[in-house]
């Protein structure tokens, strides 16, 4: 259960044991919405302008219409203040009627949850999922999560410590909150892969935060478009998200893999680049 630090809704400030929303509000009964999870390091949001502008284009595509993304800013900058080492939630609604303009903006800040050091994923049938298909919300990040969750569970119950989506076409997509990438090894090269965005994946901050990371230590990476039969050729599999970043991946399914220098290489990489950005962002 998320214990939240602070709340703020339309950016007012409110004592988190008693913030609430009206039973109303659309995000609630339809969850019609959209929504981002930010890493707050020092007190800070990380990659706060790719959050927001992925905000607004999802918004966009539910005709939401957002307050001043500098206010949006403002609230979650302050909720950020509260953690070295927290989360930052920013929770948009459509309020009581999604075609009067009533949005609702709930911003809140949490501890970071202790990172899982490995996980197993439990493959997942999503027919829900895009998998290459193009759709009005394509791409948005919506309040709707009822069927990640319900992959997540159903890995659960089957003792895993998540899922693995895989689409109609049989293809590997994501996991339910995460993107993922595996190692192969080609005439003695190391090569990083991941699923294409062509997949309709969704445009994770961290999956591209990956990929510059890989640019910036020289480390191949590539989208590709596959099936569950590719594991057969990685050597390491693992997860890219706002809060794990590169945790390794002991088992997808009954495929079984170890924890590598590759995954380790990639996870140093993005550490470096998170630093080195935080240093050089404007206070």
């Amino acid at each position: 259960m998320n214990v939240f630090t602070s709340v703020s809704i339309d950016g007012v400030p409110l004592d988190p044991a008693e913030a609430s929303i009206p039973v109303s509000d659309m995000g609630f009964i339809r969850g019609f919405g959209v929504f981002e999870v930010i890493h707050g390091i020092g007190g800070r949001c990380f990659r706060l302008a790719s959050h927001l502008a992925r905000l607004q284009r999802s918004a966009e595509m539910l005709g939401i219409e957002l307050p001043a993304p500098e206010a949006i800013s403002e609230w979650a900058t302050r909720a950020a203040g509260h953690h070295d080492n927290g989360v930052i939630r920013i929770l948009v609604s459509a309020g009581d009627d999604p075609f009067e303009g009533t949005t609702r903006v709930v911003v809140t800040s949490e501890p970071s949850p202790t990172p899982a050091t490995e996980l197993t994923l439990l493959p997942v049938f999503a027919p829900w999922h895009s998998d290459g298909e193009r759709w009005e919300l394509l791409g948005a990040k919506t309040l709707s999560y009822a069927n990640n969750l319900g992959a997540l569970r159903a890995a659960a119950l089957e003792g895993f410590s998540d899922a693995l989506l895989v689409g109609r076409t049989g293809r590997i997509l994501e996991g339910p909150t995460f993107s993922v990438a595996w190692v192969v090894e080609e005439e003695g090269r190391t090569v990083y892969e991941t699923p294409s965005m062509s997949l309709g994946i969704l445009d994770s901050i961290t999956r591209q935060l990956a990929l510059d990371s890989a640019g910036d230590a020289g480390l191949e990476i590539r989208e590709v478009e596959v099936g569950l039969d590719r594991l057969d050729d990685a050597t390491e599999f693992f997860v890219l998200s706002t809060l794990r970043k590169a945790v390794p991946v002991t088992a997808v399914g009954e495929r079984v893999f170890s924890p590598g220098p590759a995954t380790r290489d990639l996870r140093r990489a993005i550490e470096e680049r998170t630093m080195h950005e935080l240093a050089n962002e404007p206070r």
